[in-house]
């Protein structure tokens, strides 16, 4: 599937959806007047997998530590 072309003006005055049309398609070519083209593709996020939000509790931290030293315990 070849990646959409959009004039330099074009590009200008429709900056938005060309970027979303790059973050949906993978890129998009940008061509000025002088033939010169361009382009631009999305950054893939530099985040791990392992990176999750937090949950929120009414759990202190200490009780945490405490439930899982019990746990060892009895495991041991």
């Amino acid at each position: 599937m070849a990646c959409a072309v959009f004039t330099y003006s074009q590009a200008r005055q429709n900056f938005a959806a060309v970027l979303d049309r790059a973050a949906k398609e993978g890129k998009v070519q940008i061509k000025r007047k002088d033939g010169s083209v361009f382009t631009l593709c999305p950054e893939k996020p530099n985040t791990s997998p392992l990176d999750v939000e937090g949950v929120k509790t009414d759990v202190s931290t200490d009780e945490i530590v405490r439930v899982v030293r019990e746990s060892r315990r009895r495991k041991g």
